[in-house]
């Protein structure tokens, strides 16, 4: 499988201008090697080459990592004292001949700290934007992808069911938030989540990415839950929204309309066509139903090994959907100061339509 993947980035260096890309810890090195590291104060930076074995340079006490690998790797392992560094990042870019070349970066990934160490290696070479080549490698997930996205969304659902009764009103949204990291922790989740739990009543709920508050939960709250879990690397990311007590006829009305656009959103994403319909599909229920100035962002984002990846559903995104695409379907109303709904699926685009991976109740649910 890895060697798979690199193949398939150096044929996509072929078809590019890019003589190489650099790669540091994070989603898409992991995703093409197997590798995983954290970033730190100590670099870690693969340097891929068209048609050359990888070179990775990383600090001695990570030399068990690359120890015994499936596939080829040239490995230039630094010490801990500083001074030393820049010399063999020098030999790294030397070996694959980077100097003068077009090497590809991820702007929204890479730092400073490695560049730096890097272009004093090659410091002839350009470095452009490669986040075109790199989002197509994990674009399409293929079946165990799925599979392990599958798992997180119902390691997530159980979790939240889990935590469903513990709700109580005059408890604090941090306090729910709590509880429900312990749950999806208990249901199988990795320890480190995609995202902190997203816990917002009344007022806050108005706000599409508030954190929890020391804020108490009151009778006439709409509750927007927004959480997730990782499994084997791959994220879950759904959104509820529970009634505390009775709510406003206003506020059980756009939650309806929230459920109807989810809804719509999920039908429009087929094989064949463009991101943008999916969110013009939820965008005009909200829209006809007198709202749409109160549903303020996109309708959905990719989601894989990170929780905002390729491809997004906006509006003005003609990209089309592909089998093995996976992304969000989450539109919502938010009424400032008063109160707020999302609701969030995870789908993928299969052969003939798409699989939605989750299937928690949309409706209306009375907490409290």
């Amino acid at each position: 499988m890895t060697q798979s993947r690199l193949d398939t980035l150096n044929a996509s260096l072929q078809s590019s201008e890019l003589d190489a890309v650099l790669l540091n810890p994070g989603p898409t090195l992991t995703h093409l090697t197997g590798l995983h590291f954290h970033l730190m104060e100590r670099p870690v930076v693969l340097m891929f080459a068209k048609d050359q074995v990888p070179a990775i340079v990383l600090p001695e006490l990570e030399l068990q990592k690359v120890a015994s690998l499936p596939y080829p790797l040239q490995v230039f392992a630094y010490p801990e004292n500083p001074s030393e560094w820049d010399g063999v990042f020098r030999k790294a870019a030397q070996s694959l001949g980077l100097d003068g070349k077009q090497i590809g970066v991820e702007p929204r990934q890479l730092r400073l700290l490695e560049f730096r160490y890097v272009k004093a290696g090659a410091p002839e070479a350009d470095y452009p934007d490669a986040s075109d080549v790199l989002s197509a490698l994990r674009l399409r997930k293929d079946r165990a992808e799925v599979e392990a996205m599958r798992r997180a969304v119902k390691i997530a659902q159980d979790a939240l069911e889990a935590t469903i009764p513990l709700i109580r009103i005059g408890m604090t949204e941090k306090e729910l938030s709590s509880e429900l990291v312990v749950q999806l922790l208990r249901q199988g989740s990795q320890p480190e989540m995609p995202f902190a739990p997203i816990v917002s009543g009344g007022p806050n709920a108005a706000n599409p990415h508030a954190s929890p508050t020391e804020r108490k939960l009151q009778a006439g709250d709409l509750l927007v839950v927004d959480w997730g879990a990782a499994y084997d690397g791959y994220i879950s990311d759904l959104t509820r929204t529970f009634a505390v007590g009775e709510v406003d006829d206003e506020y059980q009305k756009i939650h309806r309309i929230v459920q109807e656009s989810n809804a719509a959103g999920r039908a429009a994403a087929t094989p064949g066509v463009p991101c943008a319909n999916v969110d013009k599909a939820a965008r005009e229920v909200i829209e006809k139903a007198g709202y749409g100035i109160y549903f303020t962002h996109r309708t959905g984002h990719g989601i894989g090994m990170e929780g905002h990846e390729e491809p997004y559903m906006r509006g003005d995104n003609m990209q089309l959907l592909e089998p093995g695409m996976a992304f969000t379907v989450e539109p919502g109303i938010y009424l400032p100061d008063r109160n707020g709904v999302r609701i969030e699926d995870n789908v993928v685009i299969t052969e003939t339509g798409a699989d939605v991976l989750s299937d928690m109740p949309r409706e209306i649910r009375v907490v409290g």
